[in-house]
């Protein structure tokens, strides 16, 4: 089997610092930037130099190893106690992709029975290792269950950016599509812009195109249109937050399309790990949807396109109900169904 060319990862820990793939300068510019403080990790998640879900969370478990190992305490007690506020300092930088919590509570949780510090910050920096690693080997089989959904030839539809530098390697809804692209099956991607950050037109139309993929864009208001005259055979999106009942937040536009989906009666998939599950919430009306700020949708590249002081209304993401979702597609297989069942059954 062939292997990916051309797909560049986000994330590249260094011993030291961090290795980031600046998102917000894509695609007219490739710029990675070095990471050596948990202030400058901090920004860059808030500043969505690195997003996606999965990405985050392996930028955060670095950034809190690399913060511990500048911890000049020998007392172990002390050390747990500063690795907590610098632990809870990382989670406040965005609220809604449940990876962050997941991946910083892990790195912490690996540390709880260390008798020294050095013990300590050992354990810190080969569990975030461990967490990039096995993010890559799920988002590979999360694209070989996913393939199995589509047929040489499909027009598939998807939304912002749930690919390989959202994730270690791979992605999660694009996984398919390089995976498709290494077997030498023809599946055609229709890309929305995703506004207002336009993640769709400047990531994931991008990152296909490194690799080959047959990529076409559209703006988000072409989705209906599209669907209709280009015969979207299935969307495919990624998540931010499954809960128990199967309630998925993604990026804002994301329920607009689940609609689209029923209305034209095609297939409306979900594709994400495990670790993006919270079944600690029962239904998306529990889950807390980040508003970030005015100049997001006032503003294009810097330049304002609306009349000062209109006012604004930019949640980042919007929750699609499990009765709109066709399957949701695992590295434990693709679920469908009562996804309530399904789901506790994934965490018993």
């Amino acid at each position: 089997m062939s292997t990916l060319v051309n797909v560049p990862r986000s994330v590249i820990w260094n011993g030291n610092s961090i290795t980031l793939l600046n998102q917000t300068k894509l695609p007219t510019e490739v710029e990675y930037k070095e990471l050596t403080t948990i202030e400058s990790v901090w920004d860059s998640i808030v500043a969505l130099e690195v997003r996606g879900a999965p990405a985050i969370g392996i930028t955060a478990a670095f950034g809190l190893a690399q913060a511990a190992r500048r911890y000049e305490t020998a007392d172990i007690t002390k050390f747990l106690a500063q690795l907590k506020r610098d632990r809870d300092y990382l989670a406040s930088s965005r609220p809604t992709a449940v990876n962050l919590f997941w991946a910083l509570d892990r790195v912490v949780r690996s540390v709880d029975d260390s008798l020294t510090v050095e013990e300590a910050k050992e354990r810190l920096e080969r569990e975030a290792l461990d967490i990039q690693q096995e993010d890559e080997e799920v988002c590979r089989t999360i694209g070989e269950n996913a393939l199995t959904l589509f047929r040489d030839g499909d027009k598939v539809l998807t939304i912002c950016n749930a690919g390989s530098i959202a994730t270690a390697r791979y992605g999660t809804a694009l996984a398919p599509f390089y995976l498709a692209k290494e077997q030498g099956i023809s599946l055609q991607v229709f890309a929305s812009e995703t506004r207002p950050v336009l993640q769709g037109a400047r990531l994931t139309a991008w990152e296909l195109q490194q690799a080959g993929v047959d990529v076409t864009l559209i703006t988000d208001n072409m989705a209906a249109n599209t669907i209709a005259a280009k015969g979207i055979s299935a969307i495919i999106v990624g998540a931010d937050r499954i809960v128990a009942n199967g309630d998925t937040a993604n990026k804002i536009g994301t329920f607009n399309l689940a609609v689209l989906a029923k209305y034209f009666n095609i297939p409306f998939y979900v594709a994400a790990p495990l670790s993006t599950f919270d079944p600690a919430l029962e239904t998306g009306a529990e889950i807390v949807i980040e508003e970030r700020k005015d100049e997001e949708v006032t503003h294009v590249f810097g330049t304002r396109v609306a009349p000062e002081g209109v006012a604004v209304y930019n949640p980042a993401f919007d929750v699609t109900p499990n009765e709109l979702i066709t399957g949701i597609v695992t590295e434990k297989g693709i679920l469908r169904g009562n996804y309530k069942e399904a789901i506790a059954k994934l965490f018993l």
